[in-house]
């Protein structure tokens, strides 16, 4: 890997990412228009000669291909993550995620660019039959806007790699959280704790079984899943994520003990907090294992380190949209 493109690259996961590269003395492009990036997150890498920041909207098919030229890799980490309100923008999803994934398909293809690691998600599995669910699971109805859209995705990078030869990752994400994390239910409790210590709302009826992954284990996975697969054409499949889960009312006690805060918890019942929410995530993730990664935090640790950075970094909580991937 000699200079890799990340749309997306001012957020919460490309921005980590965008670092670690650099330290490895790849050299780093990145595309992201800052809709939910955030320049600070960049502050580093913009002090580096290897860098380049390329603003603009990812579907503009002249920015993505100055930004793809010279490149060997493209990780495609740009998309809607809004799954909670998904229904009330229903186009978002298709044009921010489909649409343009075709474009950046495109793009590669006029640039010469032989490998894309895409950032699809659990969501697509919608509520499976299977525990730990595999790559190879049945799909069941797709539960919501969000997981259909990245499956469509899946489809188009697929037949872009059988089609044109080029090799095509796709990486099925749980939830992530760690440094930089800008939304999800974590954030959302914690900005509520801050503004109302005394008593929190839980979606559903706080028996979801969730699953996370700290940020710098699904970039050393992304990383690992790359490395093996760069130049070898075809499409792999891999989900990204730990082997266990955390109910969300545990997460919730994580949460408040490490505020200080002993909240009154109120929930509006039932086992969805929100049409396509999934009772329960747990993917099987012996495939990535089977390159040599592991992830060194448990979930616990993950949402620790997550309290304490947005206990040092106020404007992001305080200015953050919700959402929940």
């Amino acid at each position: 890997m000699r200079r890799a493109c990340i749309t997306g690259g001012g957020g919460f996961i490309g921005s980590n990412l965008a670092d670690r590269l650099l330290a490895d003395g790849v050299e780093v492009v990145v595309v992201d228009d800052f809709r939910t990036g955030r320049r600070a997150f960049l502050a580093d890498a913009l002090e580096r000669p290897s860098f380049r920041l390329v603003e603009g909207d990812v579907q503009q098919s002249a920015i993505l291909e100055d930004a793809f030229t010279g490149c060997d890799w493209v990780f495609h980490l740009q998309a809607n993550a809004d799954v909670r309100h998904g229904l009330e923008h229903p186009q978002l999803d298709l044009e921010q995620n489909t649409i343009a994934t075709s474009k950046v398909l495109e793009a590669m293809r006029h640039c010469g660019v032989a490998n894309i690691l895409f950032s699809s998600t659990g969501s697509v599995y919608g509520e499976p039959e299977v525990f730990p669910t595999p790559e190879n699971a049945p799909f069941p109805v797709q539960t919501s806007l969000y997981g259909a859209s990245k499956l469509a995705c899946e489809g188009l990078i697929e037949a872009y790699a059988v089609g044109y030869e080029i090799t095509g990752l796709i990486c099925r994400f749980v939830s992530i959280l760690g440094e930089r994390y800008t939304h999800g239910h974590v954030i959302d409790f914690y900005r509520a704790l801050r503004s109302d210590p005394s008593r929190i709302t839980v979606l559903g009826d706080g028996h979801q079984e969730k699953s996370y992954l700290y940020v710098q284990d699904c970039v050393t996975a992304m990383l690992s899943a790359a490395r093996h697969h760069e130049g070898r054409g075809g499409a792999h499949l891999y989900n990204l994520g730990t082997e266990e889960t955390v109910v969300v009312d545990d997460s919730l006690a994580l949460i408040t003990t490490q505020m200080g805060c002993s909240p009154n918890v109120e929930h509006t019942g039932g086992a969805r907090g929100w049409t396509g929410d999934s009772p329960l995530i747990r993917l099987d993730t012996t495939k990535i294992r089977s390159l040599g990664w592991a992830p060194e935090l448990s979930i616990k640790e993950a949402i620790v380190r997550t309290v304490d950075w947005l206990d040092d970094h106020e404007d992001i909580w305080s200015t953050s949209e919700e959402g929940q991937r």
